[in-house]
Order: C-alpha cells, then structure tokens, then sequence
C-alpha cells in the first residue's frame, strides 16, 4: 500500500521530445529546473494525484535476457546511487523516450524526471523516481493593462488537474526489477509507453494473485453459476468469496472450495472451468498465496450485488454478510400468474 502525501521532490528535470518520424525535435535542458516554493505544492499535486485515485497495479522492469535488464532499469538505478547526477542521467532517459517516439499517434511533449524521497510504500519510506510525460496543451486567457482598457490575451498551456502520462518506480525489490506504477490518460498509445519506453510487466505480488483469483471467480460465477442457478447464486457465490478472502490471511483453493461451493455438483465445474480459462485470468498455478486486504477491499467495491428484474425491479443486496441471500429472499413460482417472484423479509424500512 502507497502513501503519497509526505513524497519530497528533491529535484527535477525539464525536457522536450517530438515525433522522431515527423522530424520533430528533442530539446534537452542544461540544468536542472529549481522550483519556486510557489510552484513546488501544485506540481507535486500534478504528478502524484493520478496515482493516488488508481488502484495499486504494479509494474516491474522485465529483463532483456535471462540475466539482464534494459538500459532505463539500470539508468533509475544509476539515480538512486548517486541523486546528485539525476540530471545528467535524465537527459539519457529523455533520449531513450526520443528514440521510441516513432508512431504517427505519438504526440510531443515535456519530459519531467523526478527524484523523490520519502515515498511511503508497505510501510517503508523509500526514495523513488518519476518520469511523467505532459501532451495535451489547452487554451487559457491571460488579461492585461493596456492604457485604460483590459486586453484578452489567448496562451496555450499545461492544465495541471490531470497528467498525461507518468510512472514512479519506488526504490524496493530492486533484484526484481523494482515496484512501478504507471498511469495513461491517452489509451491510443499505451503499448508504447508501457511495452517500448518502460518494458514493464506485471508485478507478480500477492495484490497482483488476489485480484487476478478474484476477477477469475467473477467469471465463474456469470459463466456457470449464472447458467446452472439463479442471478441469486450468482450474488451469493461472489458474496461467500470476497468474505472468505476477507477472513483469511492465506489462500487455500480447496478450503475456499469447501467453503463457498454450497452445491458439489460444481466442483467439477470449477475445475473445469479454471483448465480452461486459467491462462486468461493468469490463474494456472494459483492454489495457494498470501492475501492482501487492499485488493480485497478494491475488488469488493466492483462487485454488483444487483438483481435486474424485466418487471423493472431491482433488488439491490448491499450486505457484508453473504447468507442474507438466504436467509431474508426467498425465490418461487406463482401459478396464477405464471412468473416467478422474489419474497424479501424485513423488520423495518430504513429511512435514507
């Protein structure tokens, strides 16, 4: 789990790429930027507020063969051994940036290279270094005295409420390719940021299994359970799995089985089913593995405990504890009517 809010820039780089297949420019600046006391709180702000609203999906340097890693993992580390040069090695990463600037979409734009200290990440402050990209540029008024009249004057500039790209990579599990966490705004070019610029690929950790298993059972209650019950299994099922991983410290895939499954005849199903989608959700190995309560809690908030009825009803389950399902809703089939229906019961009706 991050905290942001006591991160110190320590110091920054400013730079500029174009597009390298549109001959557009790279400019690189002599010094590093020295930021005013003014300036310091909202740039910080700018950077760090996209990551403080993503959920933690982590990222790690991929090796280039089995026993190296590509040359920005070893540029970040030439940064945290010696924080005096960051500015001369952020002028080799902007040039690495440059160089995959190669795609018509690819829009120009300032290059940031930050160091930071005092990131908070599991408890632990570690330094870490951003690189953040600004693209998109936005109109704005700037007024001016001119004798007696004020003049409206049209600039273009960066709009400090949203970044448009940027990855912090944390200085911790460095053997593995260091911690990363990157943010896009502008989808249409993600495989060249994350792929070409970054190469990065899933941090396998237990937040990483926990959602990867979580989703993987979403999936399995709309697939099969959906199918062979009722959109009230459904709910039940997701709701007896995110208690079960929110009760334990440790994944056991046949404890959770026993556990959640109320019906064997789908034991079976489920194992069927994770031969064949394991691949998919990233699930092949996963029987066992630490849970992490902060993807628990992300993952939780997703799920949709809703009934949609084509009566134009809908029964909204909003419970921790799954067995209300059972418990206060019974399912049954009206003769005169020929439909189903649902009995709810209730002590009293809560006044919102």
């Amino acid at each position: 789990m991050i905290n942001l809010f006591s991160a110190q820039i320590e110091s920054m780089s400013i730079h500029r790429v174009g597009n390298k297949s549109r001959n557009e420019s790279l400019f690189i600046s002599e010094e590093a930027h020295e930021l005013s006391d003014e300036l310091k709180p909202l740039i910080k702000e700018y950077f760090l507020k996209s990551f403080r609203d993503k959920e933690e999906n982590y990222y790690h340097f991929i090796h280039d063969t089995d026993l190296e890693f590509h040359q920005l993992n070893g540029l970040v580390t030439d940064i945290f051994n010696n924080p005096s040069e960051s500015h001369d090695i952020s002028k080799k990463i902007t040039r690495l940036l440059f160089e995959e600037s190669k795609h018509q979409h690819i829009k120009g734009g300032e290059v940031y290279v930050v160091y930071f200290e005092n990131m908070l990440i599991d408890n632990e402050k570690v330094s870490a270094v951003g690189i953040f990209k600004s693209e998109l540029k936005h109109d704005f008024l700037q007024f001016e005295e001119k004798q007696n009249n004020l003049d409206a004057i049209l600039q273009q500039g960066v709009y400090l409420n949203k970044l448009d790209k940027g990855a912090i990579i944390f200085n911790t599990e460095k053997d593995n390719g260091y911690k990363i966490l990157s943010v896009d705004s502008n989808k249409y070019d993600t495989k060249y940021w994350l792929e070409q610029f970054l190469q990065v690929d899933f941090f396998e950790d237990e937040n990483f299994y926990t959602k990867k298993y979580l989703k993987f059972c979403e999936n399995f209650a709309k697939d099969v359970v959906l199918p062979a019950e009722d959109k009230q299994q459904e709910v039940l099922f997701m709701n007896k799995a995110m208690n079960h991983f929110a009760s334990n410290d440790n994944f056991n895939e046949q404890n959770f089985l026993n556990d959640v499954l109320e019906n064997p005849a789908l034991e079976p199903e489920f194992q069927n089913y994770k031969t064949e989608k394991a691949p998919k959700y990233k699930v092949e190995d996963l029987s066992d593995f630490p849970i992490s309560n902060t993807a628990v809690t992300a993952a939780r908030k997703k799920i949709k405990s809703v009934i949609n009825l084509d009566t134009n009803i809908q029964i909204k389950m909003d419970f921790v504890n799954g067995d209300s399902a059972q418990k206060f809703i019974e399912k049954g089939w009206d003769e005169d009517r020929q439909m189903f229906y649902y009995l709810v019961y209730f002590n009293k009706e809560e006044k919102s």
